[in-house]
């Protein structure tokens, strides 16, 4: 097994099924030769140290994403495809140039589009009458902190009610350029969506009209969905005994 940068790592490579497996018996799946490894999770919950009880705390992971998909995808997957290159051609964009790669992972339809094209992959969806993607579902952020320079991403569900089809965009962006064009020209109902994800990943959404905090108060530092973020927590008293929060009682990555 491989890494990013070609090298073999070790401790992906040699996972005891058997001693990895969860309680329930549940053996971890193997890295497939399709997925990049981007990086090796240890423990349920990220342990260091003693102080874990959870039984997890041999269980070894790969992180991976999965490669690109080869033509054809299946299903109106491929309908779609054709008919967004065709609109975007019609305006004098590549379809390589506004979309990085296409996943078909687990009979989902993902595009990953450029941060510099997405308002106008997002329109083409929207208006073409052989896509009619008509609703935005809003947008999640996801936080891969083994993914360099690709550590942060924004996933946008679009639902076609015409059409009754589903798909997904994604754009990928650095931690320390976290920028990416606002949808709410195109999606309005996007408005709290992106200021959700703003608050709790910090991704900026370049255009929203009031791009605020939403859940945490406005001079809250930092953003709690992030892998990197500590827990926090507060002390509990029982019997007369002092029990720390949680980030105190155990060391967490």
């Amino acid at each position: 097994m491989t890494n990013r940068d070609g090298e073999r790592d070790d401790d992906a490579r040699r996972v005891d099924a058997e001693a990895t497996a969860g309680p329930e018996g549940a053996v971890p799946s193997a890295h497939r030769e399709d997925e990049e490894l981007i990086g090796v999770r240890r423990g349920m919950f990220g342990v260091r140290g003693t102080g874990d009880t959870s039984g997890y705390g041999r269980l070894v992971r790969p992180v991976t994403v999965p490669e690109p998909a080869p033509r054809p995808y299946g299903g109106y997957f491929d309908e779609v495809a054709d008919a967004l290159e065709a609109a975007l051609t019609e305006v004098g964009v590549p379809l390589e140039e506004a979309i990085e790669k296409v996943i078909v992972f687990r009979d989902e339809l993902t595009f990953h589009v450029r941060r510099s094209h997405l308002p106008l992959v997002a329109r083409t969806l929207r208006d073409e009458p052989d896509l009619r993607f008509e609703l935005c579902l809003g947008v999640n952020g996801v936080h891969y902190p083994q993914d360099a320079c690709r550590e942060l991403h924004a996933v946008y569900p679009l639902r076609s009610i015409t059409h009754g089809r589903l798909i997904r965009l994604e754009v990928s962006v650095p931690d320390d350029d976290p920028h990416v064009p606002s949808l709410y020209a195109v999606y309005p109902t996007n408005d709290w969506h992106e200021r959700e994800t703003y608050d709790f990943f910090g991704i900026v959404f370049d255009g929203h009209p009031s791009l605020t905090r939403i859940e945490m108060p406005d001079d809250w530092q930092g953003h709690p969905q992030r892998k990197d973020y500590p827990l926090g927590g507060v002390p509990v008293e029982y019997k007369g005994a002092q029990v720390p929060p949680p980030d105190e009682r155990r060391a967490y990555s």
